[in-house]
């Protein structure tokens, strides 16, 4: 309860005695290109070979003669919107900058870098924190548009070249009983783990410690603590977005 505490302090702080709107403008600009243009490539290549994964998965299980090809392009759709491209290329995204933001911020604070900028009357989370968590926001939920973009070509590069499916069967499946709010959905999980991630391993890494074995330490927590995060508002939106009548 008291890292959760520190937590809702360290949250509130960020929008203390802020600094000019330029300034944060810019400084959003370079962490969209640090966080969010440095993962493209990350994020693509995981969701190329999980969409192939998933579509030789699903043939392979729901071959049979009562059950139409369709069934792989329709089971690939939803698990990518739903699940595959914002959730689990969220814990790809808290293991790559989640760790970042906390080695970044942990070796800014032993060298004591934060303490000078706080002796010269600047509000050091705002000043360093708020434009990383605003570039998360910003550049994820277009990361997580490009892996479901791309997962579902994997997926379908698999099912015509390595098991043999007719594309048009494939296509078929993608666009049978399409509902608009699960890209919806999608994204709005996507903007809360982007938030999430970015500020709990800001967290971990303002608020360390001690040498340069606990900025190791810090990135460690930070990943953990924001997978766990993550797999929590999982479970918390779907019951709210999807089910809202079994919401606790």
């Amino acid at each position: 309860m008291k890292s959760i505490g520190r937590y809702c302090l360290f949250l509130y702080s960020l929008f203390v005695n802020r600094e000019r709107l330029k300034t944060y403008t810019r400084q959003t600009i370079e962490e969209c290109v640090a966080i969010g243009v440095n993962s493209t490539f990350l994020i693509a290549t995981m969701s190329v070979f999980t969409g192939a994964v998933s579509s030789i998965q699903l043939y392979y299980n729901l071959k049979s003669p009562f059950l139409s090809g369709s069934l792989i392009g329709y089971g690939v759709r939803e698990m990518t919107i739903l699940e595959t491209s914002p959730t689990v290329m969220a814990m790809v995204f808290a293991g790559r900058v989640g760790s970042s933001i906390a080695g970044q911020l942990g070796s800014m604070r032993i060298s004591e870098q934060i303490d000078a900028l706080e002796i010269l009357g600047i509000n050091t989370t705002s000043y360093l924190v708020l434009p990383k968590i605003l570039a998360s926001v910003l550049t994820y939920p277009l990361l997580v548009i490009l892996s479901a973009f791309v997962a579902i070509y994997g997926g379908f590069i698999a099912a015509k070249y390595v098991v043999s499916m007719p594309p048009e069967s494939y296509i078929y499946g993608l666009v049978y009983a399409f509902d608009p709010y699960s890209v919806y959905f999608a994204l709005c999980k996507s903007v809360v783990y982007a938030f999430l991630i970015s500020s709990i391993s800001a967290y971990r890494g303002f608020y360390i410690s001690g040498g340069a074995v606990e900025v190791g330490k810090a990135s460690t927590r930070a990943v953990t603590d924001s997978c766990i995060a993550v797999l929590l508002a999982d479970y918390i939106l779907s019951q709210l977005l999807l089910h809202p009548s079994l919401a606790i």
